[in-house]
């Protein structure tokens, strides 16, 4: 069995797949790297037969009708057989010497009776215009290169969430946790470090700079004006985070903490994009959101609307509006996520 199956899933992609592949091949035979073509229009299923045919053993090509990112990831979890999982989007790449720490690591675990879930690595926001990069880490709130728990875990702030680019699984969880992306659905990555992290006990976090979030096309679905244009599929995430699990009724109070953060952040970004749209059609759509979520658990919404960014998001003053958008850019000033 291969230590680490990593899944790149590709729509018109020759452009910048190469480098996303390259990074990977360090690994060597240990790792299984699996480029899944979301029935692209370009050279992209040429250039995964090509290096399947080049690396055989290492990569494989998986060629699909196009189904959207989560189908493609879905795709490549089920096609996977490695120890381990994670996924590369194409314009992204991995710093290959962090790699093989990682692999390392996987290595010394393989055989552990009680199986680490998740390992946790650090990562870039390699925005193209940035004069300084932004890394997410996590070393003030996990311990360092050993196992832990929830209960060891300190609070992660706003922009510190465990987000794909940091999450290494282990494979079977994924399959166990009932994890389903939809199709045709951009931004189901907040989906697939959720439901899946409810079945998370045994972490282990390195405090390297494993994954580049490369930032600076202007057709990402990260970009302001793609997330407003999108902002029912993004809706549509929202609402599955919603009814997927009771956050509330997760019994370990580290665990329900981060998770109930995630949904909250998520929550409010989908609020704060219906906001800067300006429309009242996305207005309303704001406001059937929050009653969506009162409907479906009123527990949640209660604790949700009475939160600093429930109520800075909910508000239907033009001058609240006006400063939910000026925390908004604050935010992306700090983080740079968009």
């Amino acid at each position: 069995m291969k230590l680490l199956s990593v899944a790149i899933p590709c729509y018109n992609s020759e452009a910048y797949m190469a480098h996303a592949i390259e990074s990977l091949l360090p690994g060597g035979d240990e790792i299984e790297i699996l480029i899944v073509n979301d029935g692209s229009k370009d050279h992209t299923a040429e250039i995964a037969d090509e290096y399947a045919k080049k690396y055989p053993g290492i990569i494989r090509a998986v060629h699909k009708e196009n189904g959207g990112h989560g189908d493609a990831v879905m795709w490549g979890l089920n096609a996977a057989s490695g120890l381990y999982f994670r996924v590369v989007d194409s314009d992204d790449w991995v710093d290959s010497d962090v790699l093989l720490h990682l692999m390392n690591e996987l290595r010394q675990h393989k055989a552990d009776p009680d199986p680490i879930d998740l390992f946790i690595t650090d990562y870039l926001y390699d925005k193209t215009d940035a004069v300084k990069k932004h890394t997410i880490s996590y070393q003030n709130v996990l311990p360092q290169g050993r196992a832990f728990s929830w209960a060891e875990t300190g609070s992660l702030h706003v922009g510190q969430y465990i987000l794909m680019h940091a999450a290494t699984y282990r494979r079977q969880l994924l399959l166990d946790s009932g994890l389903q992306l939809p199709k045709h659905t951009f931004y189901v990555d907040n989906l697939y470090v959720y439901i899946p992290m409810l079945h998370v006990h045994r972490m282990m976090y390195l405090h390297e700079t494993l994954y580049h979030y490369y930032i600076g096309r202007e057709d990402q679905s990260v970009h302001e004006n793609v997330m407003i244009h999108r902002i029912d599929q993004q809706l549509l995430v929202n609402r599955l985070m919603v009814t997927s699990l009771d956050v509330l009724s997760i019994p370990e109070p580290h665990q329900q903490r981060y998770m109930y953060s995630y949904l909250e952040i998520i929550t409010a970004i989908s609020s704060i994009m219906l906001i800067l749209s300006g429309t009242q059609e996305n207005l309303n759509k704001r406001d059937q959101l929050w009653d969506f979520i009162k409907e479906q658990n009123p527990a949640l919404y209660k604790k949700l609307s009475h939160g600093l960014l429930g109520r800075a998001v909910r508000v239907r003053t033009g001058f609240g509006r006006a400063i939910a958008k000026c925390i908004y850019r604050l935010a992306d000033k700090i983080v740079g996520f968009n």
